[in-house]
């Protein structure tokens, strides 16, 4: 039987609300800058499209958290996972530092956060339900980007803040297929981990620790970069934002170069 997720039960905390607030600044300066080229327009861009990453691991994380709240897992509320927190969902290092990281160098939209849910409380469908919950958040962000970019950014103006904005869509399309390779470690593979003999299971759960790590390796392939990039540009592409939008927002971003 479901949970219902009540209005009280999800109290957004002052961090979140602050990396909401540091996601709007980034964007406003962003927005305001005389020109493309301005230091503001590369630090407003920087500062949009980092903090806006942290917000949306925190909506991907949520999306795991509220599905199992639902499901009956009442841990999660105690845990602090309904607040929206980034500290309640964080590993120092692999959860906020190597995601901003390989953004920051590669415009690599690596998955971020982690909740722990007691799955094994749940049956196979509900499992796997939990686990695409987090993926669907990051879908759900970069179609609505992406529509609003269609919709009002296709005309040259705060060009800046418009590239900003598809690179961060382009990222959340990036988390989404990312998120859904059957890796163990990702979603893709917690979605079908439930349906796998004991045996795989235990064969592979060694593997868990790694996979994120066994994937960027892959990454730095040329040939399997090729291949990954040539995917996650025709998924952005049937928006109707011009693929060059994102690549003006990643040069943006990285204001150092």
């Amino acid at each position: 039987m479901s949970i219902p997720l009540r209005r009280r039960r999800v109290r957004p905390s002052p961090v979140f609300l602050a990396v909401v607030a540091i996601t709007i600044a980034g964007g406003v300066l962003a927005w305001t800058a005389q020109s493309p080229a301005s230091t503001s327009a590369r630090i407003g861009v920087f500062v949009l499209v980092l903090a806006g990453w942290i917000v949306t691991v925190c909506l991907h994380e949520f999306g795991h958290a509220a599905t199992a709240y639902r499901a009956g897992d009442r841990e999660v509320e105690l845990r602090g996972y309904l607040t929206l927190n980034p500290l309640k969902y964080s590993h120092p290092l692999l959860s906020v530092v190597l995601p901003i990281f390989f953004i920051a160098i590669g415009g690599i939209g690596l998955p971020g956060g982690a909740v722990y849910l007691r799955t094994g409380m749940f049956p196979p469908k509900v499992q796997t339900r939990i686990s695409l919950a987090g993926p669907a958040a990051n879908a759900v962000v970069a179609v609505i980007l992406l529509i609003v970019i269609r919709l009002f950014g296709m005309e040259g103006d705060h060009s800046a803040f418009w590239w900003g904005l598809s690179f961060l869509a382009f990222l959340q399309v990036m988390a989404t297929i990312l998120n859904l390779l059957p890796v163990p470690g990702l979603d893709g593979y917690a979605a079908i981990e439930p349906y796998l003999s004991n045996d795989t299971r235990r064969a592979l759960a060694n593997f868990k620790g790694y996979g994120i790590l066994i994937l960027v390796a892959f990454l730095f392939v040329p040939q399997v970069n090729a291949v990954f990039f040539d995917a996650i540009y025709w998924v952005f592409g049937l928006s109707g934002v011009p693929e060059i939008f994102a690549q003006y927002g990643n040069y943006l971003m990285r204001f150092w170069l």
